[in-house]
């Protein structure tokens, strides 16, 4: 995804599960409220809300080991970050 902030609501709603963490934590993480999050998943297609919060919620899960996968003819995705080394 070219722009920073072209993640998908269900990104978001993934990665959120492969770090085991649940909305309001990862809210407080992104500092925005649990409410806005639950608006970003719940998106069909690219989250919703303001750049700024959609950037907030990316950097907060890539700070937390969650890599975000273009889309490449195979479709968006993440993953977690190889921890070792």
């Amino acid at each position: 995804m070219s722009d920073f902030n072209h993640i998908l609501g269900r990104q978001i709603a993934a990665a959120r599960a492969l770090l085991g963490i649940g909305q309001v934590e990862l809210a407080d993480r992104a500092r925005i409220s649990a409410p806005t999050l639950r608006r970003m998943e719940a998106s069909e297609g690219i989250a919703s809300g303001l750049a700024n919060n959609v950037a907030a919620v990316r950097a907060a899960l890539e700070s937390a080991g969650i890599l975000f996968i273009d889309q490449n003819g195979n479709g968006p995705g993440v993953r977690l970050r190889d921890r070792q080394g």
